[in-house]
This record gives C-alpha cells, sequence and structure tokens, in this order.
C-alpha cells in the first residue's frame, strides 16, 4: 500500500485513526497498541501476506536474541553477549542477502545457471537494518528491553517501515507504549496532517512529473538512441529533481503520519542539495541511514581513529557498502563508488588545502552528486554510458527548428532538428516546457528550507498552491508511481 493511494487516504488512514482511538478509550493503552500493530502489518501485507509471516518471523528472532544478549549483558558475560550478537548479525545479513543478492551473486559466481527470481520483500533493507540497531543496543546491560509487543510496533510502525527513517527502538519505543497512545489531539492531527500534505503535492505534483521527463530520457538511452547535450542533461536534472522530491515527499509523509499519533520522528531530509561539500550533503540526505552507516560501517572499520590510509578505505567501503545496500546491481555499487571517491578526494583537500570557497564548494559537490544519478537510475551500465555520453556532448547539440528560426544565433552553437525525441513529449514546445519546470524545481530546492522549517504562512501558500493539481493527480493520474525507495 502507497501513502499516495486512495485506499490508504480515503479508507485505510481515516480507519486506522478513528480505530486507535475508539479501541484506547474503550479496552485501555496495551489493546489500542494492538490495533496499531495489527494495521502495521495489514499495511504491510496488502501486496505479499508471506513476506508479512517472514518479518514476523525476523521479529520474533531478533527479540529472542535480543533478550539473550541483554541478559548475558546484566550478568556480566560480556564475551558470550558480543557472540550472541555476532550470531544475530549474520542470521539478519544472510535473510538480507538470500532475498535482495542471491540473483546478484549467482550472476558472478555462476553466470550461466537460470535466475532465482527471488521475490524481494517489502521494506526487508529497512526493517533488518533497524533490529540490527536493537541488537546492537541490548549490549548496553542499562538499556530497558522492550517487551515483544511494543517492539513489534517498532519494527512494523507503518509510517517509517518501507523508507525509515532508521530509528534505535530507545527513541521510538517509549512513544509508542505510553499509556496516551490513542489520545489523538487537535495540535498532532493538524501537524501531521499539514507535512502529510505538504508531502502529498511534493510526490504527486513534482516528483511524478519530473520522473516523466526523466524516463523520457533515460528509456532512450536504455535502448541505444544517440541523446543530445539538450537531451541528456534534461533527463539527468529531470532525475535529480524527482529523486529529491520523491525521497523528500516520503520523509514529510511518514513524519506527517507518525506526529498525528504523537510520535516523534527526527529529522531526516535537510535540503541536501544546499549542501556546500559533499561531507555536508550526507548529512543532509538520509539523515538516519548516513548516521547506522557511520557508527555501524565506518566506525568499526577504524573511522578516523587509525591514520589516513585506514580512514580513506573505511570511507570508500562505507559507500561502497552503501551502494550495494540500495540495490543489487553494479551500477549501485558504481553510484557508492563515486560517492566513497568524492568523500575522499574532500577529505584529502580539506587536510592539504583547508576549506574551498563557499559557492564553489557548493557547485562542485552538486554537479558531483548529480552525476553519481546516472548510473543510479540508468538500467544498466552501458545505457548509463550512453547517458554519460550525451552529457559530455559527444553527441552533439540539437535544438528543435522553430526555436532556432525564432532565434537566429542559435545556429550557431547547435543543429536544427525537426523535434527532441528523447525529450519531453517529443514536441518543438517541450523543450521550453521542460527547461521552465526545471527552472523551477531547482529554484525550490536550491533556495527554499525544508518543510519542517517554513513558516506557517510558508506552509500555508504552499498548500493552497498545490491543492488543485494534488486532487486532480490523487483521483485523475492513469497511474499510482511508487515511491523510488519503496523496494530497496
Amino acid at each position: 500500500m502507497l501513502f499516495h493511494s486512495q485506499p490508504f487516504i480515503l479508507v485505510f488512514l481515516p480507519l486506522c485513526l478513528t480505530g486507535l482511538a475508539l479501541v484506547g478509550r474503550w479496552f485501555g493503552a496495551a489493546w489500542a497498541l494492538a490495533w496499531l500493530v495489527g494495521a502495521s502489518l495489514l499495511f504491510h501485507a496488502w501486496g505479499n501476506q508471506a513476506h508479512t509471516l517472514l518479518m514476523l518471523g525476523s521479529i520474533a528472532g531478533n527479540h529472542a536474541i535480543g533478550r539473550r544478549i541483554h541478559r548475558l549483558a546484566q550478568v556480566g558475560q560480556a564475551t558470550r553477549a558480543r557472540s550472541w550478537f555476532r550470531i544475530g548479525l549474520a542470521g539478519n545479513l544472510l535473510l538480507l542477502v538470500w532475498f535482495k543478492y542471491a540473483d546478484f551473486l549467482r550472476g558472478i559466481v555462476a553466470p550461466g545457471l537460470p535466475a532465482l527470481e527471488i521475490a524481494l520483500p517489502l521494506a526487508i533493507s529497512f526493517f533488518t537494518f533497524q533490529q540490527i540497531m536493537f541488537l546492537a543496543d541490548c549490549r548496553d546491560p542499562s538499556a530497558p528491553l522492550p517487551r515483544l509487543l511494543p517492539y513489534t510496533a517498532f519494527v512494523a510502525f507503518f509510517p517509517h517501515l518501507i523508507a525509515g527513517p532508521l530509528v534505535r527502538p530507545r527513541a521510538i519505543v517509549p512513544q509508542l507504549a505510553r499509556t496516551n497512545l490513542s489520545r489523538l489531539t487537535a495540535a498532532n492531527l493538524e501537524a501531521g496532517m499539514i507535512l502529510f500534505l505538504l508531502g502529498l503535492g511534493k510526490k504527486l505534483v513534482l516528483a511524478d512529473m519530473f520522473g516523466g521527463f526523466a524516463d523520457t530520457g533515460f528509456a532512450a538511452a536504455e535502448h541505444g538512441a544517440a541523446l543530445t547535450l539538450l537531451e541528456a542533461w534534461a533527463a539527468t536534472l529531470s532525475y535529480a529533481l524527482q529523486i529529491y522530491f520523491d525521497f523528500s515527499a516520503y520523509s514529510d509523509m511518514a513524519t506527517g503520519l507518525a506526529r498525528m499519533v504523537g510520535v516523534h520522528f527526527p529529522l531526516n531530509f535537510d535540503s541536501p542539495y544546499q549542501a556546500r561539500t559533499i561531507t555536508d550533503f550526507w548529512r543532509r540526505w538520509h539523515i538516519t541511514l548516513g548516521l547506522f552507516l557511520r557508527e555501524h560501517v565506518y566506525i568499526p572499520l577504524g573511522g578516523n581513529r587509525a591514520g589516513l590510509a585506514r580512514q580513506l578505505a573505511a570511507l570508500l567501503l562505507t559507500m561502497l557498502l552503501a551502494g550495494l545496500w540500495h540495490g543489487a546491481g553494479w551500477r549501485f555499487v558504481l553510484w557508492g563508488g563515486m560517492h566513497g571517491v568524492m568523500l575522499a578526494g574532500h577529505l584529502l583537500y580539506r587536510r592539504r588545502a583547508g576549506p574551498m570557497p563557499g559557492r564553489m564548494a557548493q557547485t562542485l559537490t552538486l554537479f558531483g552528486v548529480v552525476l553519481a544519478w546516472v548510473p543510479f537510475r540508468a538500467p544498466d551500465l552501458p545505457a548509463a554510458w550512453a547517458m554519460t555520453r550525451g552529457l559530455l556532448g559527444l553527441n552533439g547539440c540539437a535544438i528543435p527548428a522553430m526555436i532556432v528560426s525564432a532565434f537566429p544565433p542559435l545556429r550557431h552553437i547547435a543543429s536544427a532538428v525537426p523535434v527532441l525525441p528523447a525529450l519531453g513529449d517529443a514536441r518543438t514546445l517541450a523543450l521550453p516546457e521542460v527547461l521552465s519546470c526545471l527552472l523551477l524545481g531547482w529554484l525550490i530546492v536550491l533556495v527554499m528550507p525544508h518543510a519542517q522549517a517554513l513558516s506557517e504562512r510558508a506552509k500555508a501558500i504552499a498548500l493552497t498552491a498545490g491543492f488543485a493539481l494534488t486532487v486532480q493527480a490523487l483521483f485523475f493520474a492513469p497511474e499510482v508511481a511508487p515511491f523510488l525507495y519503496f523496494r530497496f
């Protein structure tokens, strides 16, 4: 089920909130929490009931192992507690590897064998990482151990189940286990609904519009078309905006949904295209994932405590794993490697020359991030290279003849063609339409603060401006486009 679908907005969410309030009032807090767990499991089971049973098995197994780790830590048996933590970690990673990477590894080890075609369980990357954090917390004997029902609610809580934020149990379980969970206040409902609607508009109006522009160009690259300079840059810049607005929308909607029931999530998206350095970018983009990678991958690999060479290796390996986490394919590894190289390069430059001037640093950071989206979005590496050739101008530059005739000096920098087939809907006016939308989109991401930092007046203006388009897209769009992080 998708946050921006009619069944969720018109049926699931109203019934979930109404049932939570009524069950809590009639039967108490424990039953209200059970209702929330049941609603979250229904949300997950909407697509595949068997995968929900898999998630429940993972929850039960991790809770049992976590209880064992915690008991051993409390009686001073730290070595045995670490052993059980490694067992739990291995179990979680093996489950993730089997469902997400089995076919990728088969292609490397035995490319001649037929594909396994294992269906990827919804949210397995996220609920696996959540539970690894739980097992890590269990090694602290002073930390409270949640009971099974609150722990299940923490893992399965539908607002953050699909794509985060990745939050520690100690931050969320107490909020879910509180006695007034079912007391829905007007202030929480209003604040949550505003954030949800802002995210809904971003997704349906902005992200999906730029997604249409990007899909045209990348589909042409996939089929071997020689994209010209404008076509390649329009598709790449459109995808950079699509994934920005798509994940920003999800983060706002998830935060808003949690806020409706009085649960406060940490900020997970903080205007990352306004970052001045690539390090700053990763402090702003999927913030909780960056913190997870830092604490559970980068620091255990040595971090910045074991010399420059070890630190550079840790950065590169962490980002390669981050790329692989995003998807089972070499293009994701390449994306992670590009970010690793940028992080390493920034570290070396900063150590030798100090900070780079602000605007120059921001421009170089944004340029690197946008280029790295090419292999991330392309269906395969040959398509990524085809798009890159266009970005470099190796296929020339072309402009629709009607526009060239209106502005004759353009003949000196581009050839005149009837239409640009890999841009927009391949009309003559597609070029000014796409360029106008890109200008608006980039103005928003480079100037505006994130939704939670907007003033109340700015939120009201944004909601009013996009309301009609959001309603139209919700009820009359030909299909519901899933979030880009939906199946990671």
